[in-house]
């Protein structure tokens, strides 16, 4: 079967280009996706993701190799098994970065990346609580709705200590003023996911010129010579083939995306060699740069009530649930990642280097599909930081020539001073707006890390033992004009290849300061152009001629 384009992975990115690339007609694409269709309740609603966090028929649940700088443990990397990809089921936290995450794009030299650049892709999916401003859309395909009205009451106390503690307070963190403390946004309409799939695939799954195909593993791209022409894939043990005119794109995510281009001969000669792979192409760079965040969390009971009381007990449960089934309404309505911001660690910080989530809510996450997301035993939440821009850099590895066999996931975690130093200053930063006069008012105790840790190397060690991965994984096929460091060129065409380009989370070439779901959406839907301006002189046709009866 041929298409003009064949786009592998339909996440968050490949969802937003099947759209895009299908919108005048004029082409054909097929999209491919390893898992099934995202039509349960379940990843409509904020709180499925606790349904799905361990849920292997909707997750690959990944996990990272032992990690020598945190006590050899692995690290879950849950990712995204159903159409829209990890967007299907993460907690919905919409957060762009901030501009000089993007400005360091540019100046690595990725031209027409720098933040003024990407600023319209954002207002352009944007359909934004704020309106039409210079810095968001109002007509845009994701609807950005604000959890103030509907927060916890306690946000408000965690709002008035950061304020206590020196820190601002802004009212809008993908705006003008990103710095301080704030209730996050997220991406939901009327207290239901607002997912690229749901608002950009869905609609458009009747388009002629557009094929979808779920629960198909693409097993690697085909070439004639340096050009892409096409992918094997198998379902149920079946080989198919499907042939592209003009481009693969692969958006596979920062994990899968790699492995592909490994298993297709595309990386370093080495590893290739060792499973007897061909070399069609040495890229060094596939697959190195990984980074991610790494989040640890605070607990503390409280001297009022929170989400803790409202969401104990199955009385609880059973009111919140009806009050979001009648008027999606509530805490069932909301991320119970509700409020937080991007904080300097220091007063030498020249950006906010760290973020902070203020959870009204202290839960442990389900190991289970079949289990809840149950509250503490008692009135708590939470306060976590992350820092925002970490400098270890791990990889990725097939660990076979076989498609089934999952990647090698490294994240070489706190292997730079700069990560160990800020392990130990976002704990002081948690600890300083702790000791403000408004949350040491509604504070009993902290339960953990717990009074006994003092020193930086308590803290530090407490990091070691704690931390986890906050699934932002990024940067494996990084974006830059050398070959021998980079994957991608500025217009995510792969170095050294023609018909194919990388379109995800892998072309990061340093991680956002912030949750990557926005960003994503953002490189998919400048990618979308870029991809539709490359094919603009082949199909500028001159009119075909009248014929006169």
């Amino acid at each position: 079967m041929e298409f003009d384009y064949i786009i592998v992975g339909a996440g968050s990115a490949g969802c937003i280009l099947a759209n895009r690339l299908t919108e005048s007609g004029e082409h054909s694409v097929l999209l491919l996706e390893a898992g099934g269709k995202d039509d349960s309740f379940w990843f409509k609603i904020p709180v499925g993701f606790t349904k799905t966090y361990y849920n292997p028929e909707f997750n690959w649940m990944y996990y990272s190799e032992p990690e020598a700088q945190l006590k050899n443990r692995s690290l879950y990397c849950p990712r995204g098994k159903v159409q829209g990809g990890s967007g299907s089921i993460n907690a919905m936290i919409y957060v762009r970065g901030q501009p000089h995450d993007f400005d360091d794009w540019a100046r690595a030299g990725n031209a027409g990346w720098g933040f003024s650049d990407v600023l319209p892709y954002f207002r352009r999916l944007e359909s934004h609580w704020a309106g039409d401003t210079p810095y968001h859309g109002a007509n845009g395909k994701i609807s950005i709705s604000s959890m103030k009205e509907g927060a916890h009451a306690i946000c408000g106390t965690f709002l008035e200590g950061s304020r206590q503690a020196g820190y601002p307070v802004t009212g809008d963190i993908n705006g003008a003023e990103y710095e301080g403390a704030t209730v996050y946004d997220l991406n939901a309409r009327n207290g239901e996911r607002s997912s690229s799939s749901l608002e950009y695939l869905h609609p458009v799954l009747g388009r002629r010129n557009l094929r979808v195909e779920r629960n198909i593993s693409v097993s690697r791209v085909l070439f004639d010579g340096k050009r892409a022409t096409g992918v094997a894939a198998t379902r149920n043990g079946e080989s198919r083939r499907f042939h592209a005119r003009r481009e693969v794109i692969l958006s596979a995510g920062a994990v899968d995306t790699p492995k592909l281009m490994q298993l297709s001969g595309l990386g370093d000669a080495a590893l290739l060699a060792k499973h007897g792979i061909p070399v069609v192409q040495e890229l060094p760079a596939v697959g190195a740069n990984l980074q991610d965040h790494l989040c640890v969390s605070f607990y503390y009971r409280a001297t009022v009530k929170t989400l803790n009381d409202e969401l104990g007990t199955l009385f609880g449960k059973a009111r919140a649930a009806m009050r979001y089934l009648t008027a999606r309404k509530g805490p069932l309505s909301m991320s119970v990642n509700q409020s937080g911001g991007f904080f300097k660690g220091d007063d030498d910080e020249t950006e906010p280097n760290l973020q902070l989530y203020f959870n009204p809510l202290s839960y442990r996450i389900p190991k289970s599909s079949k289990a809840q997301l149950e509250p503490e035993p008692y009135s708590g939440f939470l306060l976590c930081f992350n820092p925002c821009r970490p400098t270890s850099r791990g990889s990725i590895e097939i660990a076979s020539s076989r498609v089934e066999d999952a990647a090698k996931i490294s994240i070489n975690a706190l292997t730079t001073p700069k990560d160990l130093h800020e392990a130990v200053q976002g704990s002081k930063l948690v600890r300083k707006i702790m000791r403000s006069p408004a949350l040491r008012a509604i504070t009993a105790e902290e339960i953990s890390p717990g009074p006994q840790v003092t020193s930086d190397a308590d803290m530090l060690e407490y990091f070691r033992e704690q931390s986890g991965s906050i699934y932002h994984l990024c940067g494996s096929c990084a974006m830059g004009p050398d070959a021998r460091t980079a994957v991608v060129d500025a217009r995510l065409r792969v170095h050294g290849m023609q018909g194919l380009r990388i379109v995800d989370a892998s072309i990061f070439p340093n991680i956002t300061s912030g949750n990557l779901n926005a960003p994503v959406m953002m490189v998919a839907e400048k990618g979308a152009d870029m991809i539709l301006d490359d094919a603009r002189p082949l199909v500028e046709r001159a009119p075909a001629p009248v014929e006169v009866a």
